[in-house]
């Protein structure tokens, strides 16, 4: 059987990281697990999933009060600055 070589370029703290995922799952090497997922995929055996882990952000008691208090302010018109113009819009972003 002739071999060949693959190659794919990715930044090295993606292989580190992935190597260190190989080895727990009881993989010897990074190269096995891609001749594993590759020999799966020739015979029609790999099923791939792809989907969004779902991010629950929780806020501090205090950043939850000012949110509060920013969505309160919003709706009344307090403290809020409108720029007149992009001149003034980016001299507020400067502040």
């Amino acid at each position: 059987m002739s071999r060949t070589v693959f190659q794919v370029p990715m930044p090295k703290i993606l292989k580190e990281q992935a190597e260190l995922v190989a080895f727990n799952y009881g993989f010897s090497s990074l190269q096995e697990v891609v001749r594993f997922i590759l020999n799966k995929l020739v015979k029609g055996e790999l099923t791939i999933n792809v989907s969004e882990a779902e991010q629950v952000n929780v806020l501090s008691k205090t950043a939850s009060r000012r949110y509060k208090q920013a969505l309160k302010d919003i709706k009344s018109g307090k403290n809020i600055f409108k720029p007149k113009n992009l001149d003034e819009f980016f001299k507020m972003l400067q502040k």
